[in-house]
This record gives C-alpha cells, sequence and structure tokens, in this order.
C-alpha cells in the first residue's frame, strides 16, 4: 500500500472529487479525515465506507470559511489521529453570473470558499509539517483558472489565486521537505457539471479531444501519484487533468 498509516486532511469530501479522492487513498491504507457543511448523510455514508476498508476515518462538520473553526479541526483531527501527514484542499462551490449581473455577495463567497478556505486549512495545517520536517498539500483547482470561463470571473479569479498560492508555497516550504502542488480539473462528472444545459455539453465535448467529460476517480488517481513518494521530487507543479480541451 503506497499510503498505509498516512493520515490525509481533505476539505469538501463528502461529494464528488472529494469523495473520489477519500476512497482512492483510503485504500492504498491511508487514515481519512474531512469535513462537510451541509451534507450530513452523505457524510456520515462516506465515513461508514471509509471504515470498511479499514482504515480509521472521521466526519467532521466545518464550515472552510471560519478561520479558528478550520485551525480547531486541524488541532482535534491530530490529536485523534496522532498525526498530519497530507492535506486536500478540494472544497469549492460556484456561483456562475455575467459580472456586470454579479453582485458583492456572489463574489465574496466564492472567493472565501474557494480561495480563502486554502488559506485556513493550509495555515493551519502547515506549523505542524514544518515541526516534522515533511509534508505533503495537493491543492484542487480548475482550468478556469488557466483559461479563463465567460460567467465565471469569481471562480475563475479564485483558482487562479490557487495556482499562485501553490508555486508560492511550493517555495517557500520546500526546504522543509513539504511539497505543494496542484491538480487543475476540467469538466468532470459531478454536482457542479449535472446541471449544465444539454447544448452547452455538447458544445464543450466538441472540444475536449478524448471526447467525454472525465469521472472524478481519474481526478483522484492523480493526486494519489503526487501525494505518494513515487512523486517525491515533483514540486510547485499544475497537473492538467482535462482530456486535453486546454492544451495549446
Amino acid at each position: 500500500m503506497l499510503l498505509k498509516d498516512r493520515v490525509v486532511l481533505i476539505s469538501g469530501a463528502s461529494r464528488g472529487i472529494g469523495r473520489a479522492i477519500a476512497l482512492e487513498l483510503a485504500r492504498e491504507g491511508a487514515d481519512i479525515a474531512f469535513n462537510y457543511l451541509k451534507s450530513k448523510s452523505q457524510a456520515q455514508s462516506l465515513e461508514e465506507e471509509l471504515k470498511a476498508l479499514g482504515i480509521r476515518a472521521r466526519a467532521s462538520c466545518v464550515d472552510i470559511c471560519d478561520f479558528y473553526a478550520v485551525s480547531n479541526w486541524v488541532k482535534e483531527t491530530k490529536e485523534f489521529f496522532g498525526g498530519l501527514d497530507i492535506l486536500i484542499n478540494n472544497a469549492g462551490i460556484i456561483k456562475d453570473m455575467a459580472l456586470m449581473f454579479m453582485d458583492r455577495q456572489d463574489w465574496q463567497e466564492v472567493l472565501d470558499t474557494n480561495l480563502s478556505g486554502v488559506f485556513n486549512l493550509t495555515r493551519a495545517a502547515i506549523i505542524g509539517f514544518i515541526k516534522q520536517k515533511k509534508g505533503n498539500i495537493v491543492n484542487i483547482t480548475s482550468i478556469s483558472g488557466i483559461v479563463g470561463a465567460a460567467r465565471q470571473t469569481n471562480y475563475a479569479a479564485a483558482k487562479a489565486g490557487i495556482i499562485g498560492f501553490t508555486k508560492a508555497l511550493a517555495r517557500e516550504l520546500g526546504v522543509y521537505n513539504i511539497r505543494v502542488n496542484a491538480v487543475a480539473a476540467g469538466f468532470i462528472e459531478t454536482d457542479m457539471t449535472k446541471d449544465l444545459k444539454e447544448a452547452y455539453k455538447n458544445e464543450i465535448l466538441k472540444q475536449i479531444p478524448l471526447g467525454r467529460f472525465g469521472r472524478p476517480e481519474e481526478v483522484a488517481k492523480v493526486v494519489k501519484f503526487l501525494v505518494s513518494d513515487e512523486a517525491q521530487y515533483i514540486n510547485g507543479e499544475v497537473i492538467v487533468v482535462d482530456g486535453g480541451l486546454t492544451m495549446a
């Protein structure tokens, strides 16, 4: 097992990509802590599914936007599991709208969750990583942060911010044997994409060389590689998982 006895903290893992990551890492022997905000039943279901794989798992209701609640969550996780080895920043929301109609709240909520949430959780986790002189961070971003997308100025700004955050932190923490990378997901079959209009989906599919949307499990396998020792010389990179949509 690639991750036996490692403790992983994942934000927003009750469904979608986060859920797939939790299951993928658990199958490799990692113990999993994750948070949810509203999806209690889904979180409880995932916790039981993870435990059935023979690992320790713990779901916590935590608002990723609350700096102090996140700090307490990290502290409680370390006390419960006896340490922390890997951090996956995955939590995110969308509030798509043309900028001319976007109000301040729609802008701020997306930035608070998608970008400030990454700061809150990473800030709390790296203190322990620095002390133990090891750690691994993977941030889930989006191709919207690389090439942009109409009606997603808030989302694209946050996801682009994660890319800059990843590269800056990788330079900052490398000396402590802490690696920081990101995965930029394209169109993946999740709750975020299931409500897209059929005509829009078909238009996007024409632009994807592989001719389909990705699966959460395909993102999870890339994350698994990045947090494993097999990727121990990869740092500050953004791995794109989009079926070839954004290649230039």
